[in-house]
């Protein structure tokens, strides 16, 4: 089993069992995983439609998380 942030966070959304597909198919850091779209999820296995809801919230997050911080530097 991989331990790495990616396995991490999917952990923290319930979903570890797709942290080897993840990185098996290039998403090995949350940077990258920011880029998610429903071809990726398609690629990865992740079939069960609240799994789905459920990335795509967290990414959701994880790009206001990043936008917040971005405005840090200007004020």
């Amino acid at each position: 089993m991989c331990t790495n942030i990616v396995y991490e966070w999917l952990k923290t959304l319930q979903l570890p069992q797709y942290a080897e597909s993840f990185v098996d198919n290039g998403y090995d850091d949350l940077e990258v995983c920011k880029q998610i779209g429903d071809p990726d999820l398609d690629a990865i296995g992740v079939a069960v439609p609240h799994h789905r809801r459920r990335i795509h919230e967290a990414v959701r997050r994880l790009k206001e998380a990043d936008e917040r911080a971005a405005g840090l530097y200007f004020t």
